[in-house]
């Protein structure tokens, strides 16, 4: 099983790499972006400055001479196609380098200039070649349109490096931080993940020494030592582990088993602990002391788990038990595997009305009931569990008992 640090290890790393790529290319974008416009910025401003001096100003009887004079003065610098146009739309001057007459049948057409606000494109040309277009409405003093001015300017080698280079720096920059971050957070992950395991820990444990409590006092007023919940909630663990119970369920039935005779809590002394035979109105009696045991545990938070084993542990696979009369799978296996270890633990061991039984006498009625009162299969498979637990836990003190029962709760509640 991989541990809890080298999964968050695996996890945040993972993350940071896909995030550190994500923001690194986006990184790249906005940057390579943020270089154009500044690129953009400048010639928009150099156009609209020259287009505004009276010399090169396409209005007026020479219009068109000016117009042609500002289209020249343009190119070369900042431009490489230079194209002033009226207010209509008609095509005033044009002027273009050499690089410009050699990409213009390269650059798309696009319609007649009709746009409020100056804005511009990136294109990409054959050859690895970008250009960028411009597009500038020109407005006289009092606001008023009087044109546009359309440039393309193809971006040399050594700035669309510059750009590239600038966008990478850019992006590895932000990559690494992302990077950084990962690192810095995996120990605060590592860190509160250990504080919060230790809370959990002390409620689990906390809740199972009320468990415990709860469960002496049932025994202590039924006049037992309380090893019997010890050793019936071990051995119900142990056959449960061979039918491949685990997690919650295992948790269950560990609790329901402490817990199967809560209700006893409610049945009068003098039928609780009456040295002879019930009369049937008394074992009417003592029988509610499963629906109350049920009550006990529904409201006691995480013990209601055990609800099922409370209520259920004296019900019969054949349908003859109470409260309910649930008969084979219909009954939760979770009590059908109690009421086997139940069943053994008080044959095995010494009561103040009975002997012991040996394991094999044991054994013989658990077989004869097997169909009636257990579910045959949790029956076979205890048959081959039955020495080891026999020899393990039968007749052993309630602290060696609660100590088999500690290996096991720390085994499936992970403490």
């Amino acid at each position: 099983m991989i541990s809890f640090n080298r999964k968050a290890a695996l996890g945040i790393g993972t993350l940071s790499v896909v995030l550190a790529c994500l923001a690194g290319t986006a990184a790249w974008l906005i940057a390579r972006e943020n270089a154009e416009d500044t690129v953009v910025s400048i010639a928009v401003e150099e156009s609209r400055r020259l287009l505004q001096d009276e010399s090169f100003r396409p209005q007026g009887p020479q219009a068109t001479m000016h117009a042609q004079a500002a289209a020249r003065a343009l190119i070369g610098g900042m431009f490489d196609i230079a194209e002033i146009y009226t207010a209509d739309g008609t095509l005033m001057a044009e002027q273009m380098t050499p690089a410009g007459s050699a990409i213009e049948k390269d650059i798309a057409p696009h319609d007649a200039p009709a746009y409020q606000q100056p804005f511009y494109e990136s294109q990409r040309l054959p050859g690895e070649r970008r250009v960028l277009r411009v597009f500038i409405p020109l407005r006289s003093a009092d606001d008023v349109l009087t044109g546009y001015f359309e440039g393309v300017r193809l971006v040399p080698q050594w700035q669309r490096e510059l750009i590239h280079a600038n966008a990478r720096d850019v992006a590895l920059m932000v990559a690494l931080a992302v990077l950084l971050c990962g690192g810095a957070l995996y120990p605060l992950v590592i860190r509160l993940f250990a504080d919060t395991q230790r809370n959990t820990h002390e409620l689990l444990e906390s809740h199972i020494s009320m468990m415990q409590a709860l469960g002496r006092a049932i025994a202590r007023r039924d006049s037992d030592s309380g090893a019997h919940n010890y050793r019936v909630a071990w051995m119900a663990a142990t056959l449960a582990e061979a039918v491949g119970l685990h997690g919650s369920r295992m948790q269950e039935l560990i609790a329901g088993s402490f817990l199967h005779d809560a209700g006893k809590i409610g049945i009068p002394d003098a039928i609780l602990r009456k040295p002879g035979k019930l009369s049937d109105e008394e074992m009417d009696v003592m029988r509610t002391h499963v629906t109350l045991g049920e009550e006990i545990v529904a409201g006691a938070g995480w013990l209601a788990g055990g609800k099922e084993v409370v209520a259920n542990h004296h019900e019969k696979w054949d349908g003859s038990g109470y409260p309910r009369g649930l008969a084979g799978l219909d009954i939760p296996l979770v009590a059908r595997i109690f009421a086997i270890a139940d069943v053994f633990d008080t044959l095995c061991s010494q009561r103040p009305y009975k002997a012991p039984f040996t394991l094999a006498a044991a054994m013989d009625i658990l077989h004869q009931g097997a169909g009636s009162h257990f579910d045959p299969h949790l029956v076979k498979v205890f048959s081959g569990l039955a020495g080891r637990v026999f020899d393990t836990a039968v007749n052993t003190s309630e602290a060696a008992a609660k100590t088999q029962l500690e290996g096991m709760v720390r085994k499936h509640f992970g403490l």
